[in-house]
């Protein structure tokens, strides 16, 4: 099983924000700043931004000291509810999408049955775990982060 890009990003975006909570008088993370840390699109993650506000994970806030900033605790981020959000199916194999399904054995083929249960079990190990139980280590990701803007 591959996660899309997409949901790559939105995870992403949440560790980075887990780790650059708001301080007084600073500015919040912008996406530019997201975008410098894992040298990836800006466009991209603009996008994946605004799903993870529009499902309340994130809080957008404009203006001169505006920015990005997790919207909850990161305890309270289901990394489940995540990749279901940011996820635009699982089909794991073709017959499990009826409409573009062109596998002539999907009525008497057992394997569909055993995708789906895998695919339960994936889901059901990411909602045991939340932003928080991922997060890492504060002082090496951002020793990690700042070196990849160095190198830009």
């Amino acid at each position: 099983m591959q996660l899309t890009q997409f949901t790559d990003y939105s995870l992403r975006i949440l560790l980075y924000l887990a780790h650059h909570p708001p301080q007084d008088g600073e500015r919040l993370p912008a996406v530019l700043d997201i975008s410098r840390a894992y040298g990836i699109s800006t466009n991209h993650l603009s996008k994946v931004a605004r799903l993870l506000v529009q499902n309340g994970f994130v809080k957008a806030t404009r203006g001169r000291n505006g920015g990005l900033q997790l919207a909850r605790q990161p305890e309270e981020i289901n990394l489940g509810d995540v990749v279901r959000r940011s996820e635009p199916h699982f089909d794991l194999v073709e017959c499990f999408d009826m409409r573009e399904n062109t596998c002539p054995i999907v009525g008497a083929c057992a394997l569909k049955g055993v995708l789906v249960e895998a695919k339960r079990n994936f889901l059901a190990t990411l909602e045991k775990q939340t932003l928080a139980d991922v997060a890492g280590t504060r002082v090496k990701l951002v020793q990690l982060w700042k070196a990849t803007r160095a190198s830009q």
